[in-house]
């Protein structure tokens, strides 16, 4: 792969003459004091690239200036990083934009907007959520007028010179290859850091590696560690220069303060300058009681009482409730109070009933817009208690957001927030998404979330991005960050957050069938899907890695020289052993934890060792077994990742990137680190031994598991050679001749590794040469093993195996010719496209009226867990039967093609009933108030599905008329039409 160069950084400082006032220093790693407002240019170009911009008017590539008429004036000086992001747009180059929230990033987009009008060309903003488009379309169009927008539920004026829409509808655009490209000049990409969206990041890179290069692009993105690395795909992949324009200033410093839960004071631990202050968060730590207890007993959850006082309800004195009254009455407000659950938002603004923050003209304002807004609705709809009970908060200045809220009521949230009517607004963390909407201060209740696998703390990223919300630009002096922090935690935990790098951008590319039935089906066949893999950002990344890799066995392979000059031949005839020995423990081990097995002997307690891949996780503690439940169905998996096996591991305190898992850290004495339950996936246990130890009932409080490490500990030292192991014959029990065979050839070499000089050797200096010459010798194969292990050789083995599956099913044909069942595959990107085409050729739709359709084709679109059983009426439980018998059909097919597959948890992932009943009795024309009773999901993520369902329901019946299914063309829209009616499709207050 050809690299395009990167011409210098700069850093241009704040009131600079571009022209003649530019550094070309290199800008330092230590964060800038914000005051200096200096941003870093670089600019990626392709080799060979010629430069046909006039000096006088344009600058040059690396010093990018602008002398010419403005194609759109501001009521305000630029900063910086704007005025650099405008000379490159004048260029008409890309360019990536990569800044805080609340920088200023949007006055850059509406540049590139009013260039397009100017030079009489059309411009296309995308947005990652329908809920943004909506917002984006009202702004810009107060601004440009001339604006359209593309939604999967809303189109407005497509002709537009300036179309609003979300990705997924770039991509569908880009594969029919649209006649509105042609006219389009520019394409601005909002919030470009969701590509590393692992379900939905696809699309994103789909979409950029397949617009024409005529097409110059805007991205504009979160600050992001490898901005350089984006912008040199960019030029690879479209052979022209790719501008970065990165800055880290915030037009508003912050503070950052800690408030320890229980306490009653605010502690400064990041200053207004950027300075971690350690001497005001060990005065904060100490205010936590020892580990023992609080007031001599502890609160039944098991953490100290500062916790229990987070409580919601009518409490008057929670946590809470003091830091939003002392936030008050230092006229901080307005204030957003991040929680990281949905209930917890409810429950804290409801323990506000005695607050009050809105005078009485306000509250006549309030309630006057709050009328019209609920106008939208029907007469029954009005008086739903979601809309009922909020006008009385709304009044009181307080206010809740989140995904769960009815459109209606977030909307005018929103709305209610920007006029400065809420003063304390209570929201999740997808309120720091997209539209400026900046308070004074921000409160974070909790440091902790739960991230669907465990509680972990907020990663610097999601910190960054919610505290950007502090401080409102000319009107704040500085904005103010609360943390609530509930246990003693370390330093550098704290640090890391507030103050941690942010994340790079990694790609998440995969192949799907869409991709690949849409680029087989176009005529021109200038995409393949070959090409698309060897263009791909996860491509680039990966080749761009490997001059690394190849440094590092250089270096490594001189260390293993030297090492290998002493005791040279013991060390190789002991390694040798080592090796022998690897292959058959782990086939031992792979026929010993078949559940029915080993799950008997995986008793809270028990001690198993846990490697995954190359990281060895060391000794652990089981604390328990779960087995993911397969809906709708009775059977039970052999396979042994169908159970998890949650266990008490040590893990390294510090946040691992973006928070997302904690880092492995075997216990070693001295080593720090904490004992955390992981769930494990059954494979991955690499040895059972037969100790077990005591685990107390309640693992919340970090002294209880930590007493789990110093046993582990203290046991380690009275077993130095290692814990003993179960016996396989005489513990387990187990009489199959070839694992009898393979156990007395394992001790054969163990008695031989035993009795081994090497392994007897008292020489501690001789053992660590040794340990570290194998560890040498391992990373050695490790990097190795991932040069040969091309990726692209392993997206092709995927294709190869994916295009068996297509031709099997009657997708393509023996010469990938794409056939009927294809062609309407093609046209599905809302649900599982094969399993859907399944049941539209196998008949099953076709024996069901359009009210069951509408709740079949429920289960593929995604929704919130419901904690309640799922109990179906007569007329859906076979339907849903037949889907579950073609998925599972459909699982078993992609696995004989060597997908790695597991068919029930496919079934299970794939098919998602929890609305069938609701949106049946919804299409057959219940009341919204009624079907809200018959589920516990929030009534907005109803909402969402039944639009996201009705969307689904218009490809399938796009899919119909394709394949010249008329009768199911019919009854897929009135599938559609049943559902679209009342509160569930009522206009977003935006439009």
């Amino acid at each position: 792969m050809e690299e395009p160069e990167t011409l210098g950084k700069r850093k241009v400082a704040e009131n600079s003459k571009l022209s003649d006032e530019t550094t070309t220093q290199e800008p330092t790693t230590k964060r800038r004091n914000s005051q200096k407002r200096a941003c870093v240019h670089e600019v990626a170009v392709p080799n060979g690239y010629t430069p046909t911009k006039e000096e006088l008017i344009h600058g040059t590539l690396d010093n990018p200036v602008f002398n010419g008429d403005m194609a759109k004036t501001y009521p305000f000086q630029l900063d910086p990083f704007q005025s650099v992001s405008v000379a490159c747009l004048e260029r008409k180059e890309s360019i990536l934009v990569s800044a805080h929230t609340s920088a200023g990033k949007t006055a850059v987009a509406e540049y590139a907007i009013a260039m397009a009008f100017r030079d009489k060309q059309r411009v296309i903003y995308t947005s990652p959520l329908k809920a943004l488009s909506n917002q984006k379309y009202r702004e810009l169009q107060h601004e440009f007028q001339d604006v359209g927008l593309m939604t999967g539920d809303v189109t407005l004026s497509p002709n537009a010179s300036c179309l609003v829409m979300t990705t997924e509808i770039l991509r569908a655009m880009l594969y029919r290859g649209s006649e509105v490209l042609k006219e389009v000049s520019w394409v601005i990409f909002d919030e470009i850091h969701y590509m590393k969206d692992r379900e939905r990041g696809v699309v994103w890179e789909e979409s950029i590696i397949f617009l024409p290069p005529a097409i110059k692009m805007v991205f504009l993105s979160a600050t992001m560690s490898n901005a350089t690395e984006f912008a040199e795909w960019i030029c690879y992949l479209h052979k022209q220069p790719c501008h970065v324009v990165y800055t880290d200033f915030r037009p508003t410093p912050l503070q950052h303060y800690a408030f320890p839960m229980g306490g009653s004071g605010l502690y400064l631990v990041v200053d207004d300058n950027e300075q971690f202050r350690e001497d005001n968060f060990i005065k904060m730590q100490d205010t936590f009681p020892k580990p023992k207890s609080i007031d001599g007993k502890r609160s039944a959850n098991g953490k100290s009482g500062g916790r229990a006082a987070k409580g919601s309800g009518g409490s008057g004195d929670s946590d809470v409730y003091k830091i939003v009254k002392m936030i008050m009455e230092r006229k901080f407000q307005p204030v957003i109070i991040f929680s990281f659950s949905r209930r917890e938002c409810e429950q804290h603004a409801l323990s506000m009933s005695k607050l009050d923050f809105n005078t009485d003209e306000e509250k006549e304002v309030v309630e006057q817009v709050f009328n019209n807004a609920i106008q939208c609705l029907n007469e029954e709809d009005r008086s739903l208690p979601a809309i009922e009970l909020m006008l009385p908060l709304l009044q009181r200045g307080i206010a809740v957001h989140h995904s769960g809220l009815l459109p209606v009521i977030k909307e005018l949230v929103e709305l209610l927030f920007q006029e400065g009517l809420v003063k304390a607004l209570f929201a999740t963390e997808t309120f720091a998404m997209g539209l400026n909407m900046p308070a004074k201060t921000v409160v974070f209740t909790a440091v902790k979330k739960w991230d669907g696998d465990s509680h972990r703390y907020i990663g610097s990223g999601e910190y960054i991005q919610m505290s950007g919300r502090a401080g409102r630009r000319g009107k704040d002096e500085r904005g103010i960050c609360i943390i609530m922090i509930d246990e003693q935690m370390e330093m550098n935990t704290l640090r890391d957050m507030m103050l941690g790098k942010p994340a790079p951008l990694l790609s998440t590319f995969r192949l799907s069938y869409y991709t690949i039935l849409n680029l087989l089906s176009r005529a021109e066949g200038q995409f393949t899907a070959e090409h698309v893999i060897r263009h791909s950002f996860h491509q680039f990344q990966y080749e761009k890695a490997l001059p690394d890799i190849e440094n590092k066995v250089s270096k490594l392979e001189e260390e293993a020289a030297i090492l290998n000059a002493s005791g040279e031949a013991e060390v190789a005839e002991y390694d040798n052993l080592k090796l022998a020995i690897a292959p058959l423990e782990k086939k031992l081990m792979s026929e010993i934890i078949r559940p029915e097995r080993v799950l008997c002997f995986l008793d809270t307690g028990r001690l198993v060792k846990i490697r995954e891949g190359g990281i060895d996780w060391g000794w652990g503690v089981v604390v328990n077994v779960v087995k993911k439940s397969s809906v709708g169905t009775g059977s039970t998996s052999s396979h042994g990742g169908a159970y998890i096996v949650d266990t008490l591991l040590h893990c390294s305190t510090g946040l691992s990137e973006n928070g997302a898992k904690p880092k492995p850290c075997p216990p070693r004495p001295g080593e720090k680190g904490e004992m955390h339950v992981v769930p494990v996936q059954l494979p991955l246990i690499s040895a059972l031994s037969s100790l077990r130890i005591q685990v107390p009932s309640d693992l919340r409080p970090l002294e209880a598991r930590q007493s789990i490490l110093l046993a582990v500990q203290e046991l380690s030292s009275r077993f130095p050679l290692g814990f003993p192991k179960l016996h396989p014959v005489k513990d387990m029990n187990i009489q199959d001749t070839e694992i009898v065979d393979l156990v007395s050839q394992i001790e054969e070499v163990e008695q031989k590794l035993l009795a081994h000089p090497m392994h007897k050797s008292q020489d501690d200096q001789q053992i660590k040469s040794f340990q570290r010459k194998a560890e040498v010798n391992y990373e050695i194969q490790q990097f190795k093993s991932k040069m040969r292990d091309s990726q692209l050789q392993k997206f092709r083995d995927e294709l190869r195996n994916r295009s068996r599956v297509l031709k099997k099913l009657g997708h393509i044909d023996a010469d990938g010719v794409v056939q009927l069942k294809g062609r309407a595959a093609c046209l599905i990107d809302t649900g599982d496209e094969l399993l859907v085409t399944e049941l539209m050729f196998n008949g099953t739709f076709n024996d069901l009226d359009h009210h069951q359709v509408a709740a079949l084709a429920s289960c593929f679109i995604p929704v919130d867990k419901s904690n309640e059983q799922v109990n179906l009426r007569n007329e859906l439980t076979k339907p849903l039967q037949q889907l579950q018998d073609s998925a599972r059909k459909i699982a078993e097919i992609q696995h004989e093609c060597k997908l790695e597959i597991n068919v029930e948890e496919y079934v299970e992932s794939t098919i998602r009933p929890s609305l069938m009943d609701v949106i049946y009795s919804w299409s057959k024309g219940a009341s919204f108030a009624e079907i809200i009773q018959m589920t516990d999901i929030f009534e907005g993520s109803i909402i969402r599905s039944a639009r996201r369902l009705d969307e689904f329901l218009n490809q399938l019946r796009a899919a119909a008329e394709a394949v010249g299914e008329s009768s199911l063309e019919s009854k897929f829209a009135a599938a559609s039409e049943s559902l679209r009616r009342g509160i569930m499709f009522a206009n977003s207050l935006y439009l």
